[in-house]
């Protein structure tokens, strides 16, 4: 079996007791769930109802979990893949979110908030499984990733067009993308997809498309003048450069990055410059800046606190920002994680990654992988890199991008270890034939052929 092949579907070929030849067309039974699994991507990623007059009022983001949820349950037992074949950080992250849950219901600042919080942050979970049962060839996998990374350059695109006067980008979206740090964070973890789309991308307009994207995202990334955001694309983009571009003897890329990077530095990146130099707080330009970083000291602060004080099921989720009193979210994950939802989900938390991580060196090892496969997992390494360490300076406990990738690259192994257990002589896929028929064949092109019936 090809990588590309769902293994769910495809043509039967029997031979009948004439010695005439039988071609049966099969359908795919999680090619409904997986439409649904594309429109909730689609819906998470732009954003749309965020910005998009009276869509914020419809369940747009639900509606497709659930489709696609109906639609897997009425595959099972048909499909490749089955809940018994999820991995154990499927189980790491439930048992964050049941974590999660009875911090809500124990919560000392507000149960009614945290748990309406916590039921949000659930459909992770859902999306997580659907993408490992129903995402079971590279195709489909680089069908998914292509989806967020175009979303993210669309809304690079709004922004820019909206706000482009707007100091940082601040609120010209709704959602997540609404806080700079926030948007910059997204647009830098998807960034080396849109690389790896860029250096396989055969037609010149294809190319040009993702050029172009790659502009606007930097663009946008030093529009927002996020600190952690450089940072996090500075350690992303390097380790995305280094499988792609050095393992991948693609030299050229390093010096149109370096050469890139430095234009768009000097174009539109004199408040990030700014910024970081108020870290002194002898700037007369970005006081804000240097207020920025003391009140980031004193969350930190705040947020151990709330540790010591609610240690195994925390605040409850979001609870942090009443609790901190000045209403800010503390800028490290890690402590979001454990002061929010205690220190037994931050374990179970760092435990989810570190398989994740497991998954990519696993992927790297891999002799005679196809070099397609090699060059998304390169791509899915540098997002996920550049999420530990962002991580470090920004509040991303519960965006889904990260957990989103840790779900590809969990995926992209498994498709690969099937696909090595059929043995390097297992046979093709068959030709495609058209679909939504039952067609059989008679002497198919040959003298006195029947015409397939229908």
């Amino acid at each position: 079996m090809a990588i590309g092949d769902n293994g769910n579907k495809g043509i039967v070929a029997t031979a009948s007791p004439t010695g005439r030849r039988m071609s049966i067309k099969m359908s795919d039974p999680t090619k409904g769930a997986f439409f649904w699994l594309t429109a909730f991507f689609i819906v998470y990623c732009t954003r749309f109802q965020d910005f998009i007059p009276g869509f914020s009022y419809l369940p747009v983001a639900k509606v497709p979990a659930i489709m696609a949820m109906w639609g897997l349950f009425n595959s099972l037992g048909k499909t490749k893949r089955s809940f018994k074949d999820l991995p154990k950080m499927a189980n790491l992250l439930l048992y964050i979110i049941l974590l999660m849950y009875v911090g809500a219901f124990l919560s000392p600042i507000w149960r009614g908030g945290a748990l309406t919080r916590t039921i949000d942050f659930s459909k992770i979970y859902i999306c997580w499984v659907l993408v490992f049962l129903l995402i079971t060839t590279f195709t489909r996998l680089k069908r998914i990733i292509f989806i967020q990374a175009f979303s993210v350059v669309m809304v690079c695109i709004a922004v820019i067009i909206k706000g482009h006067d707007v100091p940082r980008l601040e609120q010209v979206l709704g959602g997540f993308y609404s806080n700079p740090n926030d948007l910059a964070f997204a647009v830098v973890l998807s960034l080396p997809y849109a690389l790896a789309f860029f250096v396989i991308a055969k037609n010149g307009a294809v190319k040009a498309f993702w050029f172009v994207g790659m502009l606007l995202m930097l663009t946008v990334i030093f529009l927002t003048a996020s600190r952690a955001g450089f940072i996090d694309l500075v350690c992303s983009f390097s380790i995305a450069l280094y499988y792609i571009a050095v393992k991948g003897k693609r030299y050229w890329l390093i010096a149109a990055s370096l050469v890139l990077g430095v234009v768009i530095l000097s174009t539109v990146g004199g408040r990030l410059y700014d910024r970081f130099n108020a870290l002194s707080g002898n700037s007369t330009t970005e006081k804000g800046a240097y207020g920025s970083y003391e009140d980031r000291k004193y969350l930190m602060v705040r947020a151990v606190e709330g540790i010591e004080h609610y240690p195994v099921f925390g605040l409850g989720c979001r609870n942090f920002e009443t609790y901190s009193l000045i209403w800010h979210e503390v800028h490290m994950t890690y402590l979001q994680i454990a002061v929010e939802c205690g220190i037994p989900a931050l374990i179970l938390y760092l435990m989810f990654f570190w398989r994740d991580f497991q998954n990519m060196f696993a992927l790297h090892r891999m002799k005679n992988l196809d070099p397609e496969v090699r060059l998304f997992a390169g791509a899915l390494t540098g997002s996920q890199v550049g999420f530990v360490v962002g991580a470090l300076f920004a509040p991303e406990a519960y965006q889904f991008f990260p957990y989103f990738a840790a779900a590809f690259t969990a995926t992209l192994l498994q498709t690969v270890k099937e696909q090595d257990k059929q043995g390097p002589g297992s046979p093709l896929p068959p030709a495609k034939k058209p679909r939504h028929f039952l067609e059989v064949y008679a002497d198919h092109r040959t003298t006195g052929a029947v015409s397939p019936v229908r």
